[in-house]
């Protein structure tokens, strides 16, 4: 009788082992599809940081008197910048993705402003260069908002797997912190979009 109790409690003992590994698991291949997904956002984000540059160019040759406009571009993107560095140190962390939405907000309103102001240069509008230039924009905004879109899923499910019993146990014992989703700031509606940069 002894032997038997034995055995139902090492049978016991292996299935509670085997479903602490599966749970842990399943969380840290959650924890890490979110992290990939962010690294398509930094992808997409580097693609738009390196357009920016040549898109001010290009512009400046026709917008001598905006300077001040093509500046808070400028100065946009070095924010924007600094902003996806913090969250690169930690993606997911509330903090660093709050500012990382601030300063791609901010970004998206500058270069608003920009296509706002180029309107009123045809020479502008008419550069093949610019024209390029836009388009490959305009493809890379859609892309960060695809990466976004796709990153913000993953952390929902990292999350819901990360809250849900049993599996929170889990997540609890071992220190799964909460992922924050990439949010844009209600407060500027004109970033719920991507900027329109059609020359």
């Amino acid at each position: 009788m002894g032997l038997v109790i034995g055995i139902v409690v090492a049978v016991v003992l292996v299935l509670l082992l085997l479903w602490v590994f599966s749970a842990y698991n399943k969380l840290v291949r959650a924890r890490n599809g979110y992290k990939n997904a962010f690294a398509q956002i930094d992808v997409q984000l580097q693609r738009r940081f390196d357009l920016i540059p040549n898109l001010v160019e290009t512009a400046k040759a026709y917008m001598s008197h905006e300077r001040e406009t093509l500046e808070a571009v400028t100065q946009a993107r070095a924010d924007a910048i600094a902003g996806l560095g913090a969250a690169q140190a930690a993606p997911g962390a509330a903090g660093p993705m709050q500012q990382l939405a601030a300063t791609q907000g901010a970004l998206t309103s500058a270069l608003g402003r920009f296509t706002a102001v180029a309107e009123a240069y045809p020479d502008l509008k008419a550069s093949a260069n610019m024209q390029q230039l836009s388009e490959e924009l305009a493809s890379t905004e859609n892309r960060v908002a695809f990466s976004r879109q796709a990153y913000n899923d993953a952390v929902l499910t990292y999350n819901n797997q990360r809250e849900t019993a049993p599996t929170n146990v889990i997540a609890g014992a071992f220190h799964f912190e909460p992922a924050a989703l990439w949010e844009v700031d209600p407060g500027q509606p004109q970033v719920r979009e991507a900027p329109r940069v059609q020359f």
